[in-house]
């Protein structure tokens, strides 16, 4: 089901902002970041087109869109590092403007590149960081013992950054947004060029602090992240958002779910399997493959059981089952025409 579409961009590359209607069960709380009508050119180029969301508190939303999309001008403008050409971003209880100095201390912001002095310790860094939030004394040891064992760098705090790898740079990258402790968590791509270790123990960490109350904005061109992790996705695209919702409401913007499904098999199928399979019920096409079968489905949680039952049951052995569901690459191919890597 589709919600109502408002014009976020005029002129004559408009695109329509699609709302799906919440699904999964989400239940937002009180909105923590609100951004307006976001707007920022480059050159006469627009990099930020009309941009609107909201994040509320002990959520994680997801900006999802391949480099390029705006990503990072977004939340730079969020951020209060640089100044939009038009919009508004509204920040904490008190919905303040983020170039204000009081409303920093709301705002912990990770960013795509390692921001950290490579000839210090790790616990040294967090000590640096920690005086520039104005922390102190009992209060910013506290802070930096707590942060470090969120990251799980506590073992390694007093080596110097030079001899970290790249998870544990971004990891301490994090404690340092966090020492703070801010009601806002930005992140801008904080996965790129770690192992997959690593970039699970990030995911895991944010969950986490996801639970503790604190709005999370996570940017990402890794959609198997953004799912993993969001409550709520925005598809951006050449400055715009495409679209806005959680997962499930976004698939529905590809309207009745469908699936592909290969197998291979050891001989080639016959004609008279390929009628049977294409009477089941939920399979809208059949085709055969250098190795086997391909088939489109609706629902194929429901319907792949018929269809390996009807190959058993005229004698075709199958040696391989490959399962290709509709996922937020095929939400941003349907509203793109482009993959998500494409750029």
């Amino acid at each position: 089901m589709i919600g109502e579409t408002a014009s976020s961009v005029d002129g004559p590359n408009a695109v329509d902002l699609i709302t799906p209607e919440p699904a999964d069960g989400y239940a937002p709380g009180p909105v923590f970041l609100q951004v307006t009508d976001l707007v920022k050119t480059y050159g006469g180029r627009p990099a930020v087109a009309g941009v609107s969301f909201s994040i509320s508190s002990g959520e994680c939303f997801g900006l999802l869109g391949p480099n390029g999309a705006g990503k990072t001008t977004t939340i730079l403008s969020i951020c209060g590092l640089i100044k939009p050409d038009s919009g508004q971003v509204e920040i904490g209880a008190g919905r303040h403007d983020p170039g204000a100095a009081r409303t920093r201390r709301d705002i912990g912001y990770v960013p795509q590149e390692i921001a950290l002095y490579e000839d210090l310790s790790g616990r040294e860094n967090l000590r640096f960081f920690g005086h520039l939030y104005g922390l102190a004394g009992k209060q910013l040891k506290a802070r930096i013992e707590a942060t470090l064992a969120f990251v799980d760098l506590t073992s390694r705090a007093d080596q110097k950054v030079a001899a970290y790898s790249g998870g544990m740079k971004r990891r301490l990258n994090i404690a340092a947004a966090l020492l703070h402790e801010p009601g806002l968590l930005v992140l801008d791509e904080p996965t790129v060029g770690i192992d997959p270790q690593s970039r699970n123990s990030i995911l895991e960490n944010l969950a986490a602090l996801r639970s503790s109350g604190t709005a999370v904005l996570y940017t990402s061109h890794y959609m198997e992240e953004v799912e993993r992790l969001c409550d709520r996705i925005a598809i951006m695209d050449d400055g715009k958002v495409l679209a806005e919702g959680t997962r499930g409401s976004l698939l529905e913007l590809l309207g009745e779910r469908v699936d592909q499904v290969r197998l291979a098999t050891l001989s080639t199928p016959e004609p008279i399997l390929l009628q049977a399979l294409r009477t089941l019920h939920g399979v809208s096409s059949v085709g055969t493959t250098s190795d086997g079968l391909e088939l489109t489905a609706h629902e194929v949680t429901q319907t792949l059981p018929a269809v390996l039952t009807e190959v058993a049951r005229h004698g075709t052995a199958v040696t391989g089952l490959a399962v290709e569901q509709a996922d937020l690459e095929s939400v941003f191919l349907h509203l793109t025409g482009k993959g998500l890597r494409d750029g």
